[in-house]
């Protein structure tokens, strides 16, 4: 069994405590490797190495924004030497295809380090007109130590996520991966090491939420906290957090609206309406979980749909011919039945999947069929909360504006696709669409060059894209008299 260690101030290091915990592959339940469990006595040592990176040497001068950019392109460099590698990690520890994490997952991880390493030198302040024999501008200064907390459905992803536009910005790092899926991040250390990453510009910390979590995002000298995962823990991080005001970047929870209208590409938009849902078997704050058909196809569609969902194969994530893994955990298996459970018993048609495979192979695992109901109206549970696994609602609707309101009644605002062949219908909706992505005829899409983020109870600030960069930043003003007149002063 491999033993990790977190790394600190550019060592790899056992906690404190000496203690570790088990990372489980939820296909078999096999115990792959030991983690350390951290505390807060390794979040301080994390802190201060950050603190004296920082603080000690040149990493934050802007004249290092090209020292930045290359460490961060050989980093992506090296993600893309060692695929086949990570891909396998992450699909042991996650239960993610390694269809999705090859393909996906550790290319897109790749991609967003050599996007901000362009990004890295193109950070800058503005000069300002003003009325007067003065020089007025600005400086886009790094904020400092960043804390940041990932979520445990995209391991290697949000590890990139977190760690490139931090230190494209200039800033240091305190990394927390989710103690489910820790490995992808040590592994990305390794990598850290290996192309010479400066002690202390990046720290990973493994562990609880409680234990690591909330002691990083309530440390006095973190000045930004960046955290993905659900909303209700999305809160207690904001009241962590809020303790000494420092700036926060939520990405939390989501319940999408894909919505399809009549003119719509039926095929496109059945594949899309799949990949939305089932793509990492539902785990996914940005999952399509809510499907509105425009009456006029609903009929059709739900055929097709339902026809290609039986087909769907579960399986061992390591297999080329899986096209969906096991749930993460036996909790959430059985916190996805007990949403199903429900349907069932509160009038929403079972149209297919609702149970545990019954295929021998795969009873160690933490399988679910991929679901499907029929839903009467968006009041439903199933319709309203993020279930968080292969769960659909479909939804029917007549009219533009009935879609519109079904869409945003809910109190997320997260992600949503609209699918038609009517350009001018396609813009009002995604005007009006209270969500911080729309999709046009696409599902998924997700890129280092765009902002990533949600309205409403999906949390607020943006990852990825230039504008996140101004999360990672604060502006400094500074105004120079080159006049030579008295200073106009009231007082004698």
């Amino acid at each position: 069994m491999q033993e990790y260690q977190q790394y600190i101030n550019g060592e790899f290091v056992d906690s404190v405590s000496g203690e570790f915990f088990e990372s489980q592959n939820p296909f078999n339940q096999e115990v792959l490797a030991k983690i350390p469990a951290s505390t807060s006595e390794d979040v301080n040592l994390a802190v201060a190495a950050a603190k004296e990176a920082f603080e000690e040497t040149d990493w934050s001068d802007v004249r290092q924004s090209q020292t930045r950019a290359q460490l961060l392109r050989s980093i992506g460099a090296q993600i893309r030497e060692k695929i086949d590698e990570l891909a396998e990690v992450e699909s042991l520890d996650s239960g993610k295809t390694i269809t999705e994490t090859q393909l996906v997952d550790v290319h897109y991880a790749a991609d967003t380090f050599e996007y901000f390493a362009d990004l890295a030198t193109q950070i800058s302040g503005e000069v300002l007109p003003v009325p007067a024999e003065a020089l007025d501008f600005t400086l886009r200064e790094p904020l400092g130590v960043c804390g940041a907390i990932g979520a445990w459905n995209f391991p290697i992803l949000f590890t990139a996520w977190k760690t490139a536009p931090a230190l494209a910005a200039g800033n240091t790092l305190v990394y927390k991966p989710a103690q489910l899926t820790s490995r992808s991040a040590l592994e990305v250390a390794k990598i850290f090491d290996q192309v010479g990453l400066p002690k202390g510009v990046v720290n990973i910390v493994t562990g609880s939420g409680r234990g690591v979590g909330q002691v990083l995002a309530e440390h006095h000298q973190v000045a930004k906290i960046s955290f993905t995962g659900s909303t209700e823990v999305g809160r207690t991080v904001l009241k962590a957090a809020a303790s000494n005001l420092k700036k926060s970047t939520l990405e939390l929870g989501g319940k999408s609206p894909n919505i399809v209208f009549n003119d719509a590409d039926l095929d496109r938009a059945v594949s899309a309406a799949l990949t939305g849902i089932f793509f990492n078997g539902g785990q996914c704050c940005i999952a399509g979980s809510r499907l509105l058909l425009q009456e006029g196809i609903y009929d059709k569609f739900v055929e097709q749909l339902v026809e290609r969902t039986k087909k769907i194969k579960l399986g061992d994530p390591l297999d080329w011919d899986s096209r969906m893994g096991p749930m993460i955990t036996r909790k959430q298996q059985q916190q996805i039945l007990e949403y199903i459970e429900w349907g069932k018993q509160n009038g929403m048609k079972l149209l297919t999947g609702g149970s545990i495979p019954k295929n021998p192979e795969l009873s160690q695992g933490n399988f679910i069929e991929p679901t499907i109901f029929e839903a009467s109206n968006n009041d439903l549970k199933l319709c309203q909360e993020e279930i968080f696994g292969p769960v659909l609602s479909v939804l029917k609707f007549k009219t533009e504006s009935e879609a519109l309101q079904i869409a945003n009644d809910t109190p997320f605002g997260l992600a949503s696709a609209v699918w038609t062949q009517d350009i001018k219908r396609a813009l009002r909706m995604a005007k009006k669409i209270k969500a911080g992505q729309v999709w046009v005829n696409q599902y998924l899409m997700i890129s280092p060059f765009a902002p990533h983020g949600g309205y409403k109870q999906s949390g607020y600030g943006k990852d990825l894209s230039r504008h996140c960069l101004e999360e990672y930043t604060q502006i400094k003003n500074v105004y120079v008299d080159l006049s030579e007149e008295e200073f106009l002063t009231l007082y004698e």
